[in-house]
């Protein structure tokens, strides 16, 4: 026999005719938790210099919900911190992957393509200017 709840709704062999649990909610919008929110950063706002942001690498901004990548040497490209996944926050950029700490999602630092984890599809893309040494989010 199953274990309880492990049966469909309606399913006699369902544990005990139990109704089948409610769906889980979608995450609360806390910014400092990593969860989704639909507050955008500030445009024009300074993210780091590019000193900041490793060859090969990157850094990720939770508070602007960005992250900057430098795949190649002078070459940087800015992606959407909310994993594809459950909308949570990439939290790490190491080892050429940034990776969501949730269910260990991971993304191509060159690309935002999918590496591994239950991810369905790439970080989106976000806009900035790299001018002088300033990486600003547009």
């Amino acid at each position: 026999m199953p274990a309880a709840g492990c049966g469909k709704y309606g399913d006699e062999n369902s544990g005990g005719g139990d109704p089948a649990p409610e769906p889980p909610k979608p995450p609360e919008s806390d910014p400092a938790e990593g969860g989704p929110s639909d507050e955008a950063a500030p445009a024009d706002q300074e993210l780091a210099r590019t000193s900041e942001v490793p060859v090969g690498g990157g850094r990720a901004f939770g508070a602007e919900k960005v992250v900057v990548t430098q795949p190649d040497t002078g070459t940087f490209k800015a992606l959407s911190a909310a994993c594809t996944h459950q909308g949570r926050l990439v939290k790490t950029v190491e080892g050429g992957t940034i990776n969501c700490p949730c269910h260990g999602s991971e993304f191509r630092v060159a690309d935002a393509s999918v590496v591994g984890g239950p991810v369905p599809k790439p970080l989106a893309p976000r806009r900035i200017t790299v001018e002088s040494d300033s990486i600003r989010l547009v």
